[in-house]
């Protein structure tokens, strides 16, 4: 693990992305909206990795603003998440349950809606009692890269950024970290250890070995 010490931080709330930190869905996901941009950018190369961390809403608005295409773009999308498997990140299980233990708040901060968030609760009825704080799209105002959605994940806690971790994937869910000031754990399990490391605080593959005296380690804090 690459760490950066800084003294200062405490380990009393972990604000979880979804995709990619607590389920291995990214593969998934890159691959129909790699479907969906060959469609309609004939010729356009890897535009599904500019949206990664990006609402909804904000991908339609932007890049699929035709009501007619996301329309039909929303129903692929629902079929897609309807079959699609939600396998949680290796050793994510045993990380969660070992942090609350040590009286870690926890929270999931993703672009996902609430929509998306039903589909994972009948597949997984054991997830909410997993987080004390569930905070989707709809929490927010402004998506990552802005730090608005951990901020406010924070202030739910009644936590300072100096209290948080932050564990996330995806460039704009990273940067979103970095810009609420708080520590960042990236995970490769989207992009590259080289890739991430300018965006991270400290970098891993999964949560296997890692647990709460670990962060405390990266924190520079003893156990």
């Amino acid at each position: 693990m690459n760490r950066k010490i800084m003294n200062k931080r405490q380990f009393r709330g972990a604000l979880f992305d979804l995709d990619g930190v607590v389920f291995d869905t990214e593969p998934q996901y890159t691959i129909f909206w790699g479907n969906q941009f060959k469609e309609y950018y004939p010729g356009s190369h890897e535009m599904e990795k500019l949206i990664k961390g990006q609402t909804l809403v904000e991908i339609y608005d932007k890049y699929f603003p035709d009501p007619s295409v996301q329309e039909e773009i929303t129903r692929r999308l629902d079929r897609f998440e309807d079959e699609m498997k939600f396998e949680y990140v290796r050793g994510f299980e045993d990380f969660v349950k070992n942090i609350r233990k040590n009286g870690v708040k926890t929270a999931v901060v993703t672009s996902s809606n609430v929509m998306k968030m039903k589909n994972v609760y009948a597949k997984h009825p054991e997830f909410k009692g997993y987080f004390d704080e569930i905070l989707t799209s709809e929490d927010f105002d402004e998506s990552k890269p802005s730090p608005d959605c951990y901020l406010k994940a924070a202030e739910r806690f009644g936590l300072t950024s100096d209290e948080c971790v932050v564990l996330e994937d995806s460039f704009n869910g990273l940067k979103s970290g970095r810009a609420a000031k708080m520590f960042v754990v990236g995970f490769a399990t989207t992009n590259s250890h080289k890739a991430i490391e300018p965006y991270s605080d400290t970098v891993v593959d999964d949560y296997v070995g890692l647990g709460y005296e670990e962060i405390m380690r990266s924190l520079g804090q003893d156990a």
